[in-house]
């Protein structure tokens, strides 16, 4: 083994393939049907040219990839990061159609992103950068079509310019074009905290199986993002002991438990770094953050955290993936061999995608539900897409990352069959 992970390791479309193929062999899915949903069904890059502030033009990349259309739209988050890649977007839209279909919920998966430094541009130069954007796309978006969401760099006010500028295209009002629009133009209540409470509803019912109590288990956040501190705020408030937590400034260890309200309000209330908390704990980096011991790990911050060269020295009893691709596949051996319990992305933090759902049924209604029918409609989805990974887990004597992809992938490959190839 090399001292550090390989560039092979590390290009999530290769991790995202490698857990297809294991599954797919482990269906014994016909060699037509494996081609057909391997690939991509489209890939759209796009040049945008913006006006920035001082009066010069910059041309920002972006791309938007359609993985699946079998069992619906497509849906799938846009990000604006200086690290977005054509292979990162292939493999987070396929991640999103096994995704959609692990808790049964009629869309296939695509993401987007634009390759920019949100945080060097100004709002109004976002402004510009999305509705260029969305105007590039816009034959290719549609409720029928593809509806995105916000992800890593883009939040409500994103989409509500994505929603804006493609209904001026169509001259009517389309709130149901993207989910995780702010409440008044159409959002659903219960969408922003949904990511989180999906986590936590899939920990407690981890949690059964381990005959253990919230009140008994010491968790550990990495990414203090929207993920990371919603999740840590709600598994607070259910009794559990966040013992480490961590963002890109750093983090904060402390075995006798963190005041994550407080914590929450230094970090987005009063804007200051989340290491610098006083009376937080030891200070440890973000990375080494995942190694302490502890009895749930979230890791909810960026791909590839834990590989092949570190899964040895996880110390965790549940591995709950708040992130997307936090864990490689060259990882997954080491962990299962070490006991540890996984989550996978594709389950852990489906409640974002199943209340973008309920989002979109919403729109399409004009119907709008308080938020304990939107919160209780996800504990249902929630528990029961668990139960089933649990059961395929146990039928086929597999992981649980493998238990999900078979689940997803026959789910998939059923509507295909039932529908044909169009010829």
């Amino acid at each position: 083994m090399t001292a550090i992970a390989t560039h092979e390791e590390l290009n999530v479309y290769e991790s995202a393939e490698a857990r297809f193929e294991i599954a797919a062999k482990q269906l014994g899915l016909e060699e037509g049907l494996y081609r057909f949903l391997k690939y991509p069904n489209k890939e759209i890059t796009v040049y945008i040219p913006v006006v920035m502030d001082d009066g010069h033009i910059e041309v920002f990349i972006g791309y938007r990839v359609q993985h699946s259309l079998v069992r619906g739209p497509c849906k799938g988050g846009i990000r604006y990061s200086p690290n977005v890649s054509i292979d990162e977007v292939r493999a987070l839209a396929s991640w999103m159609t096994w995704k959609c279909a692990v808790v049964d919920i009629p869309f296939g998966g695509a993401k987007g992103g634009i390759i920019c430094d949100p945080e060097k541009l100004s709002r109004a130069e976002i402004e510009r950068l999305t509705r260029r954007y969305t105007a590039e796309l816009s034959e290719w978006l549609g409720p029928e079509k593809d509806v995105p969401a916000p992800d890593l760099g883009t939040d409500p006010q994103v989409m509500a310019w994505v929603m804006d500028t493609y209904s001026m295209h169509l001259r009517h009002t389309v709130t149901g074009v993207v989910t995780g629009k702010p409440i008044d133009i159409g959002g659903s209540r219960g969408r922003r905290e949904a990511t989180g409470r999906g986590m936590l509803i899939t920990c407690n019912k981890a949690l059964e199986r381990f005959h253990l109590k919230p009140s008994d288990c010491r968790v550990i956040v990495q990414g203090f993002g929207n993920v990371g501190s919603i999740a840590a705020q709600l598994m607070h408030e259910t009794g559990y002991k966040i013992i480490g937590a961590s963002d890109i400034h750093g983090g904060l260890y402390n075995e006798k438990g963190i005041d994550i309200p407080k914590l929450i309000d230094w970090v987005y209330g009063q804007h200051k770094p989340l290491p610098d908390f006083p009376g937080g704990g030891e200070r440890a980096s973000s990375q080494d953050i995942l190694f302490r011991s502890c009895d749930v790990l979230v890791p909810a911050a960026v791909e590839n955290q834990i590989t092949s060269q570190n899964a040895h020295q996880v110390d965790c009893k549940i591995l709950c993936e708040g992130a997307n691709g936090p864990t490689t596949a060259y990882a997954d051996a080491i962990l299962q061999e070490k006991g540890v319990f996984v989550l996978p992305d594709i389950l852990a933090n489906a409640g974002g995608v199943t209340v973008s759902y309920f989002e979109w049924v919403q729109d399409r209604q004009g119907f709008f539900w308080r938020e304990n029918e939107v919160n209780n409609r996800l504990k249902d989805v929630m528990e029961h897409s668990f139960d089933e990974v649990v059961q395929v887990r146990e039928t086929h004597k597999v992981n649980n990352r493998t238990a999900a992809y078979m689940l997803a992938i026959r789910r998939v490959a059923s509507a295909l069959r039932l529908r044909g190839i169009y010829a």
